[in-house]
């Protein structure tokens, strides 16, 4: 028997859709901030786009109730978390769904995987989009197809964009991930701009994901899915991640309309060969969290009234500093683009947009992520910052004082980080 471990070559049976992938790469920065700061350094984590807030009281009861749930649950999802999911989505959209529309997954990034494993087509993404809607792809091996983008629609998606491409091969089936809220750019759509895009995609048959996991974190609670005006098309995607703190719980809620129950079937098919279900104990504290009630609801509007302070003074901070960005609408991301000192940073060394996020954080002690990272060109100066590092529990409790603001005196006392990390950008970038 030989015990020879196998030899690195160029041989090795890797599959070469992950051939060239790296880690994530907002947990790549996250692990990078950690082993700077046990080196000593202080670091501004705007890397990892995190919830600072933490669960809501009535989820964590429910967890700890259920506690002892031990059964594997249904490959779809607890029936009673199946009808909450349902009832949030009349609740918030007035979208009537089925329960048995909805499937149930560790995390919405499982799900989005599993739906891109069982339909063959296309994935249709703006420039900028999520880290990890393009490499899911390549995993997969769909083509990928970017659209063009405007800083002055948002850089999201326009009618306009997706028609130009639809057009050059009608009948090609197309996967449309619309993220609103946006990660990386905070743009939220409006519900003019959705009834242009749903009449595109519906004039082509391409299939919406409609990726919500930011809806709840809508600055003005104001969040509209575009399956208001293109039902039979869009899957919406959902979680507890962000506007529920619970990254780390990893639940994740699908809800399919009936005309796409073939594709609802075949993902729960690879489910059950895959993950089986989602833990019981989150699945049921889960039930609490869609359910809603007076305390999630005043937990939502303190942590939307925070974020959107923080958001207006990134907005302030960043354009006085000559970067051109929108200004985040929800979610925890500002995407600017410091292009206007390419010079006075060429003349620094500074050429390409991941070496302008390492030397920020070397020089300014600031993580960032680099534009690349979510299909801008290197030759741009953008990146992404969450600017989320500051400890929301106590900033939840400080706002629930009688008269209280969240104004710039507040977010320095209750998100120091945040606002010494956002300044030390700006007069690094402009400096």
């Amino acid at each position: 028997m030989n015990d020879a471990a196998p030899r690195p070559s160029a041989g090795r049976p890797l599959n070469l859709n992950v051939r060239g992938l790296d880690v994530s790469a907002t947990l790549a920065i996250n692990e990078r901030s950690r082993a700077l700061m046990k080196e000593g350094r202080k670091v501004h984590r705007l890397g990892l786009g995190q919830s600072p807030f933490p669960v809501p009281e009535p989820v964590r009861r429910a967890l700890s109730d259920h506690a002892h749930q031990k059964d594997y649950l249904p490959v779809r999802g607890l029936p009673e978390l199946r009808a909450a999911v349902c009832g949030h989505l009349k609740r918030t959209q007035g979208l009537d769904y089925d329960p048995a529309s909805i499937l149930i997954g560790p995390g919405t990034k499982e799900l989005m995987f599993l739906v891109q494993l069982c339909y063959y087509g296309d994935l249709v993404i703006p420039t900028p989009s999520w880290v990890s809607y393009a490499p899911q792809a390549q995993i997969i091996g769909r083509s990928i197809r970017w659209l063009p983008t405007r800083t002055e629609t948002g850089l999201g998606v326009t009618p306009q964009a997706l028609d130009a491409l639809c057009r050059k091969d009608p009948d090609r089936p197309r996967l449309l991930i619309l993220n609103s809220p946006s990660n990386p750019t905070g743009l939220a759509y409006e519900d003019g701009q959705l009834a242009e895009i749903a009449a595109v995609a519906r004039r082509y048959g391409v299939l919406v994901l409609s990726d919500e996991i930011y809806g709840g974190v809508h600055f003005e609670g104001r969040h509209v899915s575009i399956a208001r005006h293109y039902p039979e098309g869009t899957i919406i995607s959902d979680g507890l991640s962000k506007w529920c703190g619970a990254g780390g719980w990893r639940l994740g809620a699908f809800a399919f309309p009936p005309q796409l129950k073939w594709l609802s079937d075949a993902m729960s098919v690879v489910a059950s060969e895959t993950y089986t279900s989602v833990s019981a104990p989150i699945q049921h504290a889960a039930v609490t969290a869609f359910s809603g009630g007076a305390e999630i609801d005043g937990y939502l509007d303190r942590s939307r009234r925070i974020l959107a302070a923080l958001a207006a003074f990134a907005t302030e901070r960043l354009t006085a500093a000559g970067a051109a960005m929108s200004a985040p609408k929800g979610g925890f991301y500002a995407f600017p683009d410091f292009s206007v000192h390419r010079d006075a940073l060429a003349a620094r060394g500074v050429t390409a947009s991941e070496e302008f996020c390492e030397r920020l954080l070397e020089e300014a002690g600031v993580a960032t992520l680099p534009g690349t990272a979510f299909g801008r060109p290197e030759g741009e100066f953008s990146l992404r910052l969450a600017y989320v590092d500051f400890d929301g529990g106590p900033a939840l409790d400080a706002l629930s004082a009688p008269g209280a603001e969240a104004d710039e005196s507040f977010l320095r006392a209750h998100a120091p980080d945040t606002v010494a990390g956002l300044e030390r950008l700006a007069d690094w970038a402009s400096g």
